[in-house]
């Protein structure tokens, strides 16, 4: 191992905690006031985490402690390890909605940036597998091309790109390995982030091949296989049930465990009632939470049982949803953003009933990324209207609505807390938000 990746692996280890049973298990560091974040919505996967003294409000200048302007788009979420953020971007194609370009010029980076001063340590630029998904005009295929957020274990990085397959690298960006998952694409393209259990790295690789995969962490060898996983956009999640963790995708009609150690299906209740499914699942304690679908339902369930458990433990069922973000869980009470409605749901998580629905001010437009919960605050930000904050109870309160005046460009990814500060990244500049 090089000096760079010793010092990184050991930054992470003496920040070391238990997130969780299912952290513990999965091997992965964190620290309590959230200075890593090491995967897709933090270091738990249910976009919370604890912070003190986060901004209620900025704007171009106010509260931003430094910003960078990125070598491509994307709507991945900015990862932290140590003293470094890494992200993925794309350039070359799709870039406009107007002047799409030709996809024989679309090339993916890996970046790295100085965590303190946001300087750009490194960016690897690589030609993706073609023919990708083909562009087409409308906001179906701003998708981008790199949607999925890296996770990492302190030792590598760990990325999807679809049809180009998943990658391993060094913490220096060098590829260690790169397995092809499937060759099938959507207009929608290709969104699901991985999820690291043990020593395998457990893809969603749906659109790609209809499959749940599982690759060893040092090799890229594929472990195991699950087919039929159809039309599904959200990434796996882990749950602890007694003493044995599970694993639980968001499937269209029905939300499924799995044994993660083997890719065998444990139990299953019906789901989302929907041809498609975007949204991930966030759990607490052994309680599995799901939203999702264009008719808006949410579902709680149990996890532990075997075969069918609609009958058994399913906890509850709501007629409220989001078709793309998906909810956090804090204190008792699940919160969402509708893609589409402008509206804010806070449920409660023992009952699923209705605590309140209310619209946000002004009307935000498209609402993709899933909401940041940290230091009483919730974080959402929408596509093109700036990132709404809203106080973090089950009693509506709308804080604030941040713009960046001179950075119009879209919005997709979801925050992450590092240090007690907000890292948020646009199509075009990645941001620190502190005090």
């Amino acid at each position: 191992m090089n000096k760079t990746s010793n010092h990184k692996t050991n930054l992470l280890r003496k920040s070391w905690i238990v997130c969780s049973a299912v952290a513990l298990s999965s091997l992965f560091a964190a620290s309590a006031w959230g200075s890593d974040w090491t995967r897709f919505r933090g270091p738990c996967g249910g976009g919370k985490v604890e912070a003190t003294n986060l901004p209620v409000t900025w704007d171009a200048q106010k509260n931003i402690v430094w910003k960078t302007e990125l070598p491509g788009l994307g709507t991945s979420s900015p990862i932290v390890l140590g003293t470094n953020i890494y992200l993925t971007c794309y350039s070359g194609y799709a870039e406009s909605i107007k002047e799409p370009g030709e996809m024989q010029e679309l090339m993916r980076h890996l970046v790295s940036l100085d965590r303190n001063s946001g300087k750009i340590l490194w960016s690897k630029k690589f030609a993706p597998k073609l023919p990708e998904s083909k562009y087409r005009s409308g906001n179906d295929s701003r998708h981008g091309y790199v949607s999925s957020t890296l996770a990492t274990d302190g030792k590598r990085l760990y990325a999807f790109f679809g049809i180009s397959g998943v990658y391993g690298f060094d913490l220096d960006g060098n590829t260690l390995w790169n397995t092809d998952v499937g060759s099938g694409t959507h207009g929608w393209g290709s969104g699901t982030s991985p999820l690291l259990y043990r020593n395998l790295v457990i893809v969603n690789a749906s659109i790609e091949s209809e499959s749940l995969i599982a690759l060893d962490k040092d090799t890229g060898q594929i472990v195991w296989r699950t087919p039929c996983i159809k039309r599904c956009w959200s990434s796996p999640m882990l749950v602890q049930a007694g003493d044995q963790q599970e694993l639980v995708l968001n499937v269209p009609h029905k939300l499924t465990g799995f044994d993660p150690d083997t890719g065998d299906e444990l139990w299953h209740c019906d789901g989302i009632p929907d041809g498609y499914v975007c949204p991930t699942v966030i759990t607490h304690e052994d309680v599995v939470f799901a939203i999702g679908g264009r008719k808006n339902t949410a579902i709680a369930v149990r996890a532990g049982g075997r075969d069918n458990v609609t009958q058994t433990h399913v906890l509850w069922t709501a007629d409220k949803g989001s078709n793309v973000s998906s909810p956090v869980y804090l204190d008792g009470y699940l919160y969402w953003c509708h893609e589409s409605r402008g509206k804010i749901y806070c449920l409660d998580a023992k009952t699923g009933k209705v605590v309140y629905e209310e619209s946000l001010t002004p009307r935000p437009g498209l609402i993709y990324a899933s909401i940041t919960a940290a230091d009483g605050k919730l974080y959402a930000p929408s596509q093109e209207k700036g990132t709404y904050v809203l106080a973090a109870k089950p009693e509506f309160q709308q804080l604030a609505v941040n713009q960046f005046q001179d950075d119009p460009s879209r919005t997709n990814a979801s925050m992450a807390v590092s240090n007690n500060q907000l890292i948020m990244r646009t199509d075009k500049v990645i941001y620190c938000i502190g005090l």
